[in-house]
């Protein structure tokens, strides 16, 4: 069999059967769910190289499933937009399941863990179906994999996350019948639900009202399930309580993906003057996206449980990506792009240094951070190195999405939605400095251990790899747009 043609339903297939037949190891050896889990991970992330690969080299690949043709049969397109989504969520996928081992050994009891890995890779595998299908309606079906994967992780938290994960499956469950709505009005109106046909048979339809109803069931859906305001009530409560492995995955993949199905319908189901030009919708995306960047950064502000406040965090980053693709240009969406990258990196690094403080701590809270410069030092490193990307220091990689995004707002003439974005990263600052303070200089003040008392290597390691990868990913910034991100940007941008 040749892999490379097949690796874009393999990609699918594989972490599938893996998550029936991890559950079967599970109730023999329960030790091995974790080795087999990250051999599984390993593998996807290595077929996620292997398309990005050969998107770069040759181009869009078409892979029809069973040879049937589109529109009859189901499609799976992978072009460099969701060839590069594809490596992001392999990547966080795998190296939160290596993480992921002793803190869930810590937060559950034994007897989950069979469960918690089987639920790992179906989150993966319905990840990975959003981001490489070609329908409009098996996206749906992908994200209520993901979804009902996604309620059952947050459910097995602390004592507060089964009402936490009740709170997002009402949500969610809104959130789907939206998108599915507007899945049915497109087929009532087109017949078609592959989304080259639909971008084809579109544009001639552009003034219907079944259309116009369509498109935003469609980002009502999408914008509950990446907690865009102020539709994101659901998200602070659902990644506080879960696992820490859990909130570190989920809140570095999940968002993306959703972001990725937005920019998807916006802009190549309907084509970008529809959203711009018929209807005021980017607008609308703009000062929505402001509101969340404000209240976000606000809110994360006044927490002191460290899980919380970056769950408020997330919201504003949310704001981020859908701010840069409100504006219209090359930049903006340049940015936002680049930010769904970097974003993961940033966020996936601080839940798993939360996680290691819960670990070693017992703890939340930011009071916690007091002293563990000399603790836990190589965490710390991580950890700072992580909040100065978030306040946007050059050269670590949230400095050079915020810098194209701002240049977006300010070649679109959104004065305003620059102000947003730079008052956001003044408030992180603030945050961020605080913990900073109370990590390297407040250890003094403190009756604590001053031995080195590190997580295990097997958290360490993926913390100090996030950590060095943001570094890296600042510095290679440049080439990552060249090679993939210009290549993803809509025509007439």
């Amino acid at each position: 069999m040749n892999i490379q043609a097949q690796a874009p339903v393999l990609i699918i297939i594989i972490p599938l059967l893996a998550s029936l037949i991890n559950i079967l190891i599970g109730t023999w050896r329960r030790d091995l769910c974790y080795p087999f889990a990250l051999i599984v991970l390993g593998s996807c992330l290595l077929l996620a190289f292997n398309i990005m690969d050969t998107v770069i080299n040759t181009g869009t690949i078409h892979y029809r499933i069973g040879g049937w043709a589109p529109p009859w049969g189901i499609e799976y397109v992978i072009d460099h937009l969701n060839a590069f989504i594809a490596v992001i969520v392999t990547s966080m996928s795998f190296i939160v399941s290596v993480y992921s081992r002793r803190s869930i050994e810590k937060e559950l009891r034994a007897s989950k863990i069979p469960y918690f890995y089987t639920l790992y890779i179906l989150l993966t595998t319905g990840l990975l179906g959003i981001t490489v299908t070609g329908d409009v309606f098996n996206i749906y079906v992908f994200l209520e994999i993901t979804s009902l994967a996604g309620y059952a992780l947050i459910a097995i938290g602390d004592e507060k996350a089964p009402m936490a994960s009740f709170n997002y499956v009402v949500m969610g469950t809104i959130g789907a019948c939206f998108y599915l709505l507007g899945v049915g009005y497109l087929y009532i109106m087109t017949g078609s639900l592959n989304i080259a046909d639909l971008q084809r048979l579109l544009p001639d339809l552009y003034g219907s009202t079944v259309i116009l109803v369509a498109f935003a069931f469609f980002l009502i859906g999408v914008s509950i399930k990446i907690a865009f305001f102020p539709l994101h009530t659901w998200l602070p409560d659902a990644y506080t309580h879960a696992p820490s492995a859990v909130s570190a995955v989920v809140a570095s993949t999940m968002t993306k993906v959703g972001a990725y199905v937005m920019i998807r319908i916006t802009f190549t189901v309907f084509e970008p003057r529809f959203s711009s030009e018929i209807i005021p919708m980017t607008s609308i995306l703009g000062w929505s996206s402001v509101l969340a960047i404000i209240s976000g950064s606000v809110l994360a502000l006044a927490q002191t449980d460290f899980k919380r406040t970056l769950s408020y965090i997330l919201i504003a980053e949310v704001g981020y990506i859908v701010i840069g693709l409100s504006v219209g240009n090359r930049a903006g969406f340049t940015g936002s792009v680049l930010h769904i990258l970097n974003d993961a990196f940033m966020v996936a690094c601080l839940f798993m240094v939360a996680g290691a403080v819960v670990y070693k701590k017992g703890s939340r809270n930011i009071d916690a951070f007091t002293g563990l410069n000399k603790r836990m030092p190589f965490t710390m490193a991580a950890f700072g190195i992580a909040a100065i990307s978030m306040i946007g220091v050059p050269p670590t990689a949230g400095f050079f999405s915020k810098w194209y995004l701002v240049l977006g707002t300010i070649e679109a003439g959104q004065w305003v939605f620059a102000s947003a974005l730079l008052f956001s990263s003044l408030i992180n600052a603030v945050i961020f400095v605080r913990i900073l303070e109370k990590v390297y200089f407040n250890g003094e003040n403190v009756s604590i251990p001053q031995s080195r008392d590190e997580v295990p290597l097997s958290m360490l390691f993926p913390v100090i790899f996030m950590g060095a990868g943001i570094l890296v990913l600042g510095l290679y910034s440049g080439d990552i747009i060249s090679s993939v991100i210009q290549h993803t940007v809509p025509k007439g941008f």
